[in-house]
């Protein structure tokens, strides 16, 4: 369909030798384990195609379109499937699944940031060897070119930081692999293995120039740590950040991120990168787009305004926390015109699996159970669901993952709230970059939705 065999294996052959590293003869990389599985995708896209082009799989009604299109059947995303009660999938499986088998770094137990992206790739779980190597593949490309550090250190601190993260991985564009290769003239069959390598390059990048911002406009005074080219993804991110010698927080950043990683294809960021890729944009460009989608108070900045609240909350409340005086916040709180943070989800209406994941891992730590914030949180989603329901205005009165997430990060003494979107945008790139690889593998077409006036859909009513 798209593309060949003996294609695939000279691209393959020819990114093994350039990049840089070694691996074990014996141990397939990320690369060619895609390599295996692209054609059989292909295939199923073909058959789908010829065989179903022309069938329903669901209506429009005007709700749809007044409402954010939220709930239409309109995109085509293999990483992850949302369901409204067993919540989110990646090729199939389940949080707990993840955590069973995907491999945790040396000496931790939590899955890593590198396992998530090869099942999100290839749709297959890495062996701990495979795991390592594409560390050690991302640790070396990881250092930011020196006209991008100029860049973000010459910005103002007082600059958002989601702003300079999307100033500085649009900058990265300068050295995409994609845009040069599109420019020489290559065929479409060749499209994804240089996206792939723009996405690589981008990912390995990220935690420099998310620690580079953090440190700029917080501890500017401090020095950055190099890369250590032994260490994790997220390993790398915590030493550069200034909270290597907290080995609970880098688990913690390591299950964040992972959890985080991918959320099919509907959310803003994500949909915002598919759609930019569409255009051939290249992955820099696509991802600097859905990183401002992040940034918008509707969708990133949620685990700030829980923290904000719980604290605010802890404060007048005091030290006596029962249910009862959490539920008389909750009343002042949606009786005063306000939603209650962190419960509700556009899609779930169970509890966001992603909560209860965290919620385990702060279960298993004497320090977090002890955290004043974190026992609020715990006792908050015990009260807020009955309180919701009483309140009849939700779909969903359950704990989503914003719930829980920064009050860890707060916690760990990560305490900016403003930064907190950026370890997001570091964590979605994992789903994000990844589709923009198979949306070129598929050949996926420029996304162009129909649109229509008021006036219009009122004629179209009628007929």
């Amino acid at each position: 369909m798209i593309g060949t065999s003996s294609f695939l294996a000279k691209s393959v052959a020819r990114n093994i030798s350039t990049n840089g590293f070694r691996r074990l003869a014996s141990t397939k990389s990320l690369k060619e384990t895609l390599q295996e599985v692209i054609p059989a995708k292909q295939e199923q896209l073909k058959k789908l195609k010829a065989e179903h082009s022309q069938t329903v799989v669901g209506e429009v009604k005007v709700e749809n379109i007044l409402g954010g299109m939220r709930g239409l059947k309109a995109m085509l995303w293999e990483a992850s499937v949302l369901d409204p009660i067993e919540g989110i999938r990646f090729h199939g499986m389940s949080i707990p699944d993840c955590q069973k088998v995907l491999p945790a770094a040396p000496g931790g137990k939590e899955m890593t940031a590198e396992s998530m992206l090869w099942l999100l790739l290839t749709g297959k779980v890495p062996t701990p060897e495979q795991s390592r190597q594409l560390s050690a593949e991302l640790a070396e490309k990881g250092e930011l070119p020196a006209f991008v550090e100029k860049l973000i250190d010459s910005l103002p601190k007082t600059l958002h930081p989601m702003t300079q993260l999307g100033m500085g991985v649009a900058a990265l564009n300068h050295d995409s692999l994609f845009q040069e290769a599109y420019e020489r003239g290559i065929k479409k069959p060749e499209y994804w293995t240089y996206t792939l390598d723009d996405c690589l390059n981008l990912i390995a990048k990220l935690p420099a120039l998310a620690a580079r911002i953090y440190r700029n406009v917080y501890h500017s005074e401090k020095s950055i740590a190099p890369i250590n080219k032994d260490l994790d993804l997220v390993g790398n991110y915590t030493q550069m950040l200034g909270f290597g010698h907290n080995e609970h927080l880098t688990e913690y950043l390591r299950l964040y991120i992972a959890l985080h990683g991918d959320h099919e294809g509907g959310n803003a960021s994500a949909h915002t990168a598919h759609l930019v890729g569409s255009t051939l944009s290249d992955p820099y460009i696509s991802y600097s787009a859905a990183l401002f989608a992040l940034a918008g108070p509707l969708h990133g900045l949620a685990n700030q305004e829980v923290l904000r609240w719980q604290m605010a909350m802890q404060k007048e409340i005091g030290d006596n926390i029962t249910h009862d005086n959490i539920k008389d916040y909750l009343w002042k709180t949606l009786k005063g015109g306000q939603v209650v943070p962190g419960y509700g989800h556009g899609v779930l209406r169970n509890p966001d699996p992603r909560f209860v994941a965290l919620q385990e891992f702060c279960k298993s730590r004497p320090d977090l159970q002890a955290s004043p914030i974190i026992q609020l949180v715990q006792q908050t989603a015990e009260v807020a669901p009955d309180v919701l329901k009483e309140h009849g205005k939700t779909k969903n009165p359950y704990p989503n993952v914003d719930a829980t997430s920064g009050c860890v990060l707060y916690h760990y003494g990560l305490t900016e709230f403003k930064y907190y979107t950026v370890i997001f945008g570091v964590s979605r790139a994992l789903g994000a970059l990844t589709q923009l690889v198979w949306a070129r593998a598929l050949g996926l077409p420029l996304e162009r939705p129909k649109s229509y006036s008021m006036d219009a859909l009122q004629q179209l009513i009628k007929k």
